[in-house]
Formats: C-alpha cells, structure tokens, sequence
C-alpha cells in the first residue's frame, strides 16, 4: 500500500481480541473485498468470511473499466494490478456475415471509450478476477485483516435491546463443519453473490426487469487461429451463431458464446453444452478463420436474467451489495466495476456515522443511490445490446457520432444511433454514473439556499464524478492529476479554485476566518489529536473529514505560499496548485482547470467533493462570510452536529 494511504490515527473501534466487531462482511468477492479494505485503512474492526478455501482460482469477472482503474489509483492498488499484464481494449471490433462470401468480414470498430469522454485511462482493463483480489487480500493483510475461511454464515438477527452497540447477533460455521462461532456487530454485509443467503433469510425479492433470460457458457483459454482480431473485443455476430471475444492476460482468450434463450421455442434453463460443443460452435462462428485450443483454463455454462433486489437493507444494520442485489449479462462488463462502487459508497457513510461526522440518516443514501445506478444499468444493459442487434455501427456512424459528441453545440440534433452510442460509452466507462439530488448532491430544493452556491458558467453537475484536470503542484513544480491528489481517505474534498490571487487575496482570506469561527463546518470536527500530528501529515492535518486544496490561475512561478495563502490554508502546503497547463478540450483558456469546471477563472470557486469522489456542491469564492455560511449549510444537511453560529446559540 502508497504510504500517503495510510491512516495515522485510528477512527474506527480498537482492535482488542473479543467477539464484537464494527462489521462482518460475507464474501471476499469485489464488493466484499473493497470494502473490507476502505473499512480496514480508516481502522475498524473487521470479520471477513468466504466459504471458499481459497480466492477464485480460475474464470468470473475480469473487467475494470476506465472509472474503475482511476479508483484504484486513488487506492494506490493500480500499480499491484497492472503488474500482472492484464490486457488493454482500446477498440471494440463488430463482425458479421459477408454479403459476398461465405464467413464473416469486419464491418467496423469504435473506441472502447472514445475521446469525448475525458478518461485518464481510455481503455478496459482485462484480468483474471482471482489475480484482483489477491491484490485486495495482500491490502487487508497489511491493514491486519485476514479473510477467515470455509466458512459460511447460518444465521443471524438484530436485537438493539440486548446491545445497542453491537446490535446485529451473526453466527458463522466452518464449511466442513470444524468449528462455530457467534459474534456481535455494529453492521453485517453481504457479498455473497446472486444466491445471498442473507438477501433470502430476509425475505428481499429480486425482481427482473426483462423477462428474457439466456443461457450462456463461457471459455478461458489458449488457442492457436489467424483470426485477425482475436486481442481486441469482438462482437461476431454469423449464419451459424453470435459469440464474444474478450483478450486476457498471458496470450489467453475468453469466448461468451449465448446457447439458449427464453425467445426459443425449445428454450429451457437448465440447458448446457459440453465444452467440445462450444468449440465446435465457435469453429463454426469464426469462418473463414482458423481456430484451435493449446489449452482451456476454465469453461462454465450459466443461465442469467436481469434482476434487482427490491430492498439493499431493511434496517441500515445489514446491507447487501454487488451480485446479491443486481444480476445482468455480462456483455457490457459492468458486474465488478458496479460492485466496486457500491462498496465505496456504503463504505464511506458507515465510516462518518461511525466516527461520529454524520448523522445515521446518511446511511438510508446507500440504497437510493446504488439502487437508481442498478436500475439505470439493466435499461441501459437491453438497450446496449439492441443496439447492435439491430444494426452494426458501420465506421463512418462511430465517426459521426464522436464527432457530434464532441462538438457542444450540435447536441440538440442527435438521433438516436447517436444519443444511444454517446450513453452507452459513457455508462460502460464509469463516468455516466450520476446519483440524483438528495442531501449530499446539492439541487434548488436542498435545505442549503444562498446566492453564492452554483454560479454562472458552472458546468459541474452534483451527483456526478469530479472532471479531470492537470495542475502544478507548486512546492515541487510536478505536474500532477489534480482528482488524483487526495487519495481515498474517507475525507470530503475541498477544492479552493482561488482564480487571479490579485483579485482574490481579500476573498480567500475571508474564507479561512470565516470558517476558523466557532461551529463551522471546519472547526466543529477538528482531531483530538491535532497538537500532535505529525508536520509530515499532508491530508488530514486539521479534520479526519476534511482535505483542502488551493489551485491559482496563475503561473506557478508567481505564486508564494507564504503571502499569497492564509495560515489555515497553507497548512495543506503538499496540495496548492498552479492552474498553467493547457488542455485540448478548452485550447484558449488560460487557467484550464477552472475553465473545464466552468469557474471564473479570475474569481474561482469553491468545490466540495464526497470521499467517493463524485461532486457534492459549487459555490462562488466572495468576501465577506457568504462562503463559509453556505457550505455550513449544505454540512448541516447530514452531520451530526448543528453548523453556524446562529445554529450554535439556539
């Protein structure tokens, strides 16, 4: 683990030997696992099972997506993945049947994630899933967490009567029936996948969006072909079938071939085929190509539908999340980049209930917001798949389509290839992730109402992912990734855009009194510790909650920590910025970070940022004490304290 990830004070409960715990988590899948990490890094005890003896030795999930590698990096676990030599996909190619011969011809490629969409990383990611989480697992271990198995869970109930602390009762029995133990939690969350025993014994339906369902198999291997495109995606669609091409790490291939659906007249879920049935059908697919297998690592046949839990927790004690709450097909590679984001989502809310920032209705966001992005990604899951089914995108479509999409002013004339296209790159990507309005995403009808918050020209949209910029942090001249700066903490960001400091001195130094006064947002949740923290500390010097960053559109050259920053502020000295490097997408700006925000880039801008990465609120930068009152208010929306100094006297 990147020591800037280390906690340097533990929140969470002490780890003294005893059968209570802050949480138990069932399952050491991708939901499981990232959470179980964030939890462990931000110091809570925790009880990790997996009724496995050991991680996934072949085949599942193998898919991170842009979005989900940019978290990674912040979880300072990108380096350990890419080690292993996954593959990249920069390109997805369509095949189908030749009109004048016998096989199938390209008909065209599009980007994976095409250049209108600003992603660090413009490509899908393609490794092993047992290979991922041996990179989370080391991570716990670190962190002092060991992931207990075979062993299951048998039973469970919440009584606050008996422990108001620890009010979920958990029981766990060794697979082979070794051993049994019953522990108490705060909370209880199950990664269990599709057949969740905790989603069953709480008698939570799964309903199923599209009554189709489909029978797919599914090959890992090595082959021998002169298919041309056997290390890009491929869609093939032929007379004989349809099937996938995936490319893996270590010269190996996954072939997704559908053998059954519920359209058939003789259609029956529980139909198979044998491995040299499969092989045989994609010889048969891929013609006039060549194809043969030096070696099959893993082969399954398994039915899927499109379903989704009714509830993700009836008592906000104990959750579910990934497959046990959402099942789709697996074409558009979503399943581990969604559990992922569940994780982080839940894992972030438990750890402010918990230290005791927020109030516990911050944790009823957890369903409602995963919930909406489970539902948005079924619809988005038949209508990505009836887009190709009724027509290939020939090159020139793709063409027009990216050019539409990067050209703003032509978006009210998108038809619906191109509307379709520009939403499904962006959902398969990650950055079409958007929570609607409620406490933490501000909207006209939050409880927050000033002036100042959401300025002209803001093109930042709550509720979405922070947009990319490239910056110079001044103390070193490095030129650095501005979302990339503060690492997954479990703090709120905040980001200072301080425009021209020659206009701004006045303003940023009204910002830091302001918020220095009794009960702000700020002072009301300062560390204990804070006399003792470390003058190394870069993050969190002031607040667990809490991590600034000042960025001036000006030249890294004229700025002076020490005048042009307020005490306060240039505490967070590792995290001031310069706003000089120029980005393609705004040519003529001059600070291009504030530009691509849509902030003033003379009088910048407040940007607040949850632990999860996604925009909260945007407020103007104004003297006076109009900034701090603002965002004392939005805080008050969910923490647990009563922020200002009117709130404070009553």
């Amino acid at each position: 683990m990147d020591e800037r990830m280390a906690p340097r004070e533990r929140i969470g409960n002490t780890r003294a030997a005893s059968s209570k715990y802050d949480i138990v988590i069932i399952g050491a899948g991708p939901v499981g696992l990232l959470l179980s990490t964030c939890l462990a890094r931000w110091g809570y005890k925790i009880k990790h099972i997996d009724n496995r003896p050991e991680p996934t030795k072949t085949g599942r999930a193998d898919g991170i997506q842009p979005r989900s590698l940019d978290l990674l990096r912040n979880m300072g676990l990108k380096p350990a993945i890419m080690e292993n030599g996954p593959a990249k996909v920069y390109e997805v190619a369509f095949w189908d049947p030749n009109p004048t011969a016998e096989g199938i011809h390209r008909t065209g490629t599009w980007a994976s994630c095409p250049s209108f969409i600003d992603a660090r990383y413009p490509f899908t990611t393609l490794l092993h899933q047992g290979l991922i989480e041996r990179v989370f697992i080391t991570d716990l271990e670190k962190n002092g967490v060991e992931i207990q198995r075979p062993w299951t869970i048998k039973g469970f109930r919440t009584d606050e009567a008996t422990d108001a602390e620890f009010p979920v009762e958990v029981n766990l029995e060794h697979v082979e029936g070794k051993g049994k133990e019953t522990v108490r939690a705060k909370y209880l969350f199950s990664g269990e996948g599709a057949r969740s025993f905790v989603r069953e014994q709480l008698n939570i339906g799964i309903k199923h969006k599209d009554p189709i369902a489909h029978v797919w198999g599914v090959m890992d291997g090595v082959v021998e072909t002169d298919f041309p495109d056997i290390k890009m995606k491929c869609t093939i669609h032929s007379e004989h079938g349809s099937i996938m091409v995936i490319p893996r790490e270590n010269n190996m291939v996954r072939l997704y071939i559908q053998i059954a659906s519920s359209t058939d007249e003789d259609w029956n879920p529980r139909k198979t085929a044998t491995e040299e049935e499969v092989q045989n059908s994609a010889k048969k697919i891929l013609q006039p190509y060549n194809i043969k297998w030096e070696r099959v690592e893993w082969y399954s046949v398994y039915p899927i539908g499109q379903g989704i839990a009714d509830k993700y927790t009836l008592d906000h004690r104990v959750f579910m999340g990934g497959d046990a709450c959402h099942t789709h097909s697996p074409k558009a590679g979503q399943g581990m980049n969604t559990a992922f984001l569940d994780a982080l989502n839940l894992a972030w809310k438990i750890h402010h209930v918990e230290a005791g920032f927020a109030d516990r209705s911050l944790l009823h966001s957890y369903e409602s917001e995963r919930k909406l992005i489970a539902e948005n990604l079924l619809n988005f899951d038949a209508k990505y798949a009836a887009l190709f089914s009724q027509r290939p995108p020939a090159a020139k479509d793709v063409a027009a389509a990216t050019e539409q999409c990067l050209n703003k002013d032509d978006e009210g004339d998108e038809n619906q290839f191109i509307k379709t296209f520009k939403e499904s790159c962006e959902f398969t990507s990650g950055y079409g992730v958007a929570y609607d309005a409620n406490s933490l995403n501000w909207s006209p009808s939050h409880p927050a109402q000033s002036v100042v918050i959401n300025p002209k020209g803001n093109r930042l949209r709550t509720g979405r992912i922070l947009i990319n910029s490239d910056v110079t942090r001044v103390v070193d001249a490095n030129v650095v990734h501005l979302e990339q700066e503060v690492p997954v903490n479990g703090s709120f960001r905040i980001y200072v855009f301080a425009g021209n400091p020659t206009l701004t001195n006045q303003a940023i130094n009204d910002f830091a009194q302001n918020m220095s006064k009794k009960s702000t947002f700020f002072t009301a949740y300062l560390r204990r510790d804070i006399e003792t923290v470390s003058h190394h500390e870069r993050h969190n010097p002031h607040s667990h909650f809490l991590t600034f960053c000042v960025v001036f559109a000006t030249k890294r050259s004229s700025i002076e920590i020490s005048r042009d920053v307020p005490k306060l502020l240039a505490r967070y000295r590792d995290n001031i910025y310069a706003d000089d490097i120029w980005d393609q997408r705004v040519p003529d700006a001059k600070a291009a970070a504030h530009a691509k925000m849509g902030l003033n880039q003379e009088k910048g801008g407040i940007v607040v940022v949850r632990p999860d990465g996604y925009v909260g609120i945007v407020t103007s930068l104004v003297e006076g004490s109009g900034t701090v009152d603002a965002l004392n208010e939005y805080f008050s929306a969910f923490c647990s304290k009563k922020l200002g100094e009117a709130r404070a006297q009553l």
